[in-house]
Protein backbone atom coordinates (compact mmCIF):
# COMPACT_ATOMS: atom_id res chain seq x y z
CA UNK A 1 0.00 0.00 0.00
CA UNK A 2 1.85 3.41 -1.15
CA UNK A 3 0.75 6.58 0.43
CA UNK A 4 1.80 10.40 -0.62
CA UNK A 5 3.01 12.49 1.45
CA UNK A 6 4.01 15.91 1.96
CA UNK A 7 7.49 16.33 3.54
CA UNK A 8 7.62 19.29 5.74
CA UNK A 9 10.30 20.93 3.61
CA UNK A 10 8.78 20.81 0.51
CA UNK A 11 9.55 24.62 -0.77
CA UNK A 12 13.12 23.57 0.23
CA UNK A 13 12.36 20.14 -1.59
CA UNK A 14 10.67 21.34 -4.35
CA UNK A 15 8.65 18.35 -4.72
CA UNK A 16 6.22 15.41 -3.37
CA UNK A 17 7.63 12.40 -2.79
CA UNK A 18 6.00 9.64 -2.75
CA UNK A 19 6.77 6.67 0.12
CA UNK A 20 6.00 3.24 1.32
CA UNK A 21 4.02 4.08 4.79
CA UNK A 22 6.06 0.96 6.33
CA UNK A 23 9.51 0.97 6.46
CA UNK A 24 10.90 4.64 4.74
CA UNK A 25 8.46 6.51 6.70
CA UNK A 26 11.21 6.45 10.03
CA UNK A 27 13.92 7.61 6.98
CA UNK A 28 11.19 10.30 6.06
CA UNK A 29 10.80 11.54 9.22
CA UNK A 30 14.36 11.61 9.81
CA UNK A 31 15.22 13.57 6.38
CA UNK A 32 12.09 16.03 7.77
CA UNK A 33 13.82 16.76 10.43
CA UNK A 34 16.92 17.40 9.04
CA UNK A 35 15.28 19.98 7.02
CA UNK A 36 13.57 21.21 10.14
CA UNK A 37 17.23 21.75 12.04
CA UNK A 38 19.40 22.18 9.38
CA UNK A 39 18.13 24.28 6.60
CA UNK A 40 19.40 27.47 8.04
CA UNK A 41 23.08 26.11 8.45
CA UNK A 42 22.81 24.26 5.00
CA UNK A 43 21.64 27.79 3.71
CA UNK A 44 24.31 29.93 5.47
CA UNK A 45 27.07 27.48 4.24
CA UNK A 46 26.16 27.79 0.77
CA UNK A 47 25.76 31.74 1.85
CA UNK A 48 29.67 32.06 2.35
CA UNK A 49 30.68 29.93 -0.47
CA UNK A 50 28.76 31.65 -2.62
CA UNK A 51 27.70 35.25 -1.32
CA UNK A 52 25.04 35.60 -3.43
CA UNK A 53 21.42 34.87 -1.86
CA UNK A 54 19.86 33.51 -5.09
CA UNK A 55 22.70 30.80 -5.47
CA UNK A 56 22.74 29.71 -2.02
CA UNK A 57 19.17 29.22 -2.20
CA UNK A 58 20.04 26.74 -5.05
CA UNK A 59 22.49 24.99 -3.58
CA UNK A 60 20.21 24.81 -0.56
CA UNK A 61 18.00 22.79 -2.62
CA UNK A 62 20.59 21.07 -4.21
CA UNK A 63 22.15 19.77 -0.87
CA UNK A 64 18.65 18.19 0.33
CA UNK A 65 17.76 17.15 -2.98
CA UNK A 66 21.55 14.93 -2.45
CA UNK A 67 20.08 13.95 0.95
CA UNK A 68 16.59 12.85 -0.39
CA UNK A 69 18.71 10.45 -2.87
CA UNK A 70 20.12 9.26 -0.15
CA UNK A 71 18.15 8.82 2.84
CA UNK A 72 18.17 5.15 2.99
CA UNK A 73 21.91 5.66 4.24
CA UNK A 74 21.07 8.14 6.91
CA UNK A 75 20.39 5.37 9.62
CA UNK A 76 24.27 4.61 9.24
CA UNK A 77 24.99 8.27 9.46
CA UNK A 78 26.66 9.39 12.96
CA UNK A 79 26.77 13.08 12.64
CA UNK A 80 23.92 14.44 10.26
CA UNK A 81 25.00 17.89 10.78
CA UNK A 82 28.43 16.68 9.39
CA UNK A 83 27.01 15.42 6.75
CA UNK A 84 24.96 17.48 5.97
CA UNK A 85 27.56 20.52 6.31
CA UNK A 86 29.75 18.20 3.73
CA UNK A 87 26.98 18.26 1.31
CA UNK A 88 26.09 21.90 1.49
CA UNK A 89 29.87 22.72 1.12
CA UNK A 90 30.11 20.62 -2.00
CA UNK A 91 26.61 21.63 -3.80
CA UNK A 92 28.17 25.48 -3.24
CA UNK A 93 31.63 24.53 -4.62
CA UNK A 94 30.52 23.00 -7.48
CA UNK A 95 27.63 25.80 -8.42
CA UNK A 96 30.67 28.27 -7.60
CA UNK A 97 32.58 26.24 -9.92
CA UNK A 98 30.19 26.11 -12.68
CA UNK A 99 29.43 29.76 -12.93
CA UNK A 100 32.67 31.09 -13.10
CA UNK A 101 33.07 33.33 -10.47
CA UNK A 102 35.99 33.98 -9.38
CA UNK A 103 35.64 34.39 -5.87
CA UNK A 104 39.05 35.41 -4.33
CA UNK A 105 39.94 39.49 -4.48
CA UNK A 106 43.39 40.73 -4.72
CA UNK A 107 44.04 42.62 -2.04
CA UNK A 108 46.62 44.61 -3.85
CA UNK A 109 44.68 45.56 -6.64
CA UNK A 110 44.28 49.50 -6.91
CA UNK A 111 41.26 50.30 -8.75
CA UNK A 112 39.41 48.74 -5.40
CA UNK A 113 41.17 50.68 -2.65
CA UNK A 114 40.26 49.23 0.93
CA UNK A 115 38.22 52.21 3.00
CA UNK A 116 40.04 53.70 5.77
CA UNK A 117 39.27 53.25 8.96
CA UNK A 118 37.93 55.66 11.39
CA UNK A 119 39.97 56.65 13.91
CA UNK A 120 38.94 55.86 17.60
CA UNK A 121 39.35 58.66 18.96
CA UNK A 122 36.46 60.89 17.40
CA UNK A 123 33.09 59.80 18.99
CA UNK A 124 31.53 60.24 16.23
CA UNK A 125 33.95 57.98 14.05
CA UNK A 126 33.77 55.48 16.61
CA UNK A 127 30.07 54.42 15.96
CA UNK A 128 30.83 53.48 12.17
CA UNK A 129 33.93 51.90 13.37
CA UNK A 130 32.80 48.13 13.83
CA UNK A 131 30.51 48.30 10.47
CA UNK A 132 34.02 49.55 8.64
CA UNK A 133 36.26 46.49 10.51
CA UNK A 134 33.63 44.13 9.70
CA UNK A 135 33.33 45.13 6.09
CA UNK A 136 37.44 45.54 6.12
CA UNK A 137 37.22 41.59 7.26
CA UNK A 138 34.97 40.10 5.39
CA UNK A 139 37.01 41.52 2.70
CA UNK A 140 40.16 39.78 3.68
CA UNK A 141 38.57 36.83 4.03
CA UNK A 142 37.28 36.82 0.94
CA UNK A 143 40.85 36.48 -0.39
CA UNK A 144 42.09 33.84 1.59
CA UNK A 145 42.44 30.70 -0.73
CA UNK A 146 40.15 28.40 -0.66
CA UNK A 147 41.91 25.67 1.15
CA UNK A 148 42.19 28.63 4.29
CA UNK A 149 38.93 30.16 3.83
CA UNK A 150 37.06 27.13 4.11
CA UNK A 151 37.38 26.19 7.30
CA UNK A 152 37.81 29.96 9.30
CA UNK A 153 34.37 29.92 7.69
CA UNK A 154 32.79 26.59 8.97
CA UNK A 155 34.81 26.96 12.30
CA UNK A 156 34.24 30.85 13.25
CA UNK A 157 30.89 31.48 11.21
CA UNK A 158 28.86 28.56 11.64
CA UNK A 159 30.36 27.55 15.11
CA UNK A 160 31.61 24.07 13.69
CA UNK A 161 33.59 22.21 16.13
CA UNK A 162 36.99 21.00 14.73
CA UNK A 163 35.98 17.68 14.38
CA UNK A 164 32.41 18.37 12.26
CA UNK A 165 34.40 21.18 9.77
CA UNK A 166 37.40 17.98 9.21
CA UNK A 167 34.31 15.97 8.61
CA UNK A 168 32.74 18.86 6.57
CA UNK A 169 35.48 19.24 4.12
CA UNK A 170 36.93 15.39 4.22
CA UNK A 171 40.31 16.42 6.37
CA UNK A 172 41.98 15.48 9.44
CA UNK A 173 41.32 17.55 12.38
CA UNK A 174 45.29 18.66 12.68
CA UNK A 175 44.48 20.00 9.00
CA UNK A 176 41.59 22.00 10.25
CA UNK A 177 43.66 23.41 12.85
CA UNK A 178 46.91 23.92 10.25
CA UNK A 179 44.29 25.80 8.43
CA UNK A 180 43.22 27.83 10.98
CA UNK A 181 45.87 28.55 12.51
CA UNK A 182 47.52 29.78 9.34
CA UNK A 183 44.39 31.46 8.01
CA UNK A 184 44.10 33.71 11.20
CA UNK A 185 47.81 34.49 11.04
CA UNK A 186 47.14 36.20 7.58
CA UNK A 187 44.35 37.74 8.80
CA UNK A 188 46.29 39.40 11.85
CA UNK A 189 49.29 40.75 9.66
CA UNK A 190 46.66 42.17 6.89
CA UNK A 191 45.07 43.99 9.75
CA UNK A 192 48.12 45.08 11.46
CA UNK A 193 49.53 46.51 8.00
CA UNK A 194 46.32 48.16 7.40
CA UNK A 195 46.39 49.53 11.07
CA UNK A 196 50.13 50.81 9.66
CA UNK A 197 49.48 51.82 6.92
CA UNK A 198 47.01 54.81 8.47
CA UNK A 199 49.55 56.28 10.54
Amino acid sequence: MRTARVLAGDAILGGLATVEHNQELSQDELLENLVHRHSRLVYRIAYAVLRSHHDAEDATQETFFRALRYRRKLAAVEDHKSWLARIAWRAAVERSRKTSRKREISLDDPRKPLPEIASVESSADSAIEGSEVNALLERFIAALPEKLRAPLILSAVEEMSPREVAAALGISQAAVRSRLFRARQILREKLTERAGNRS
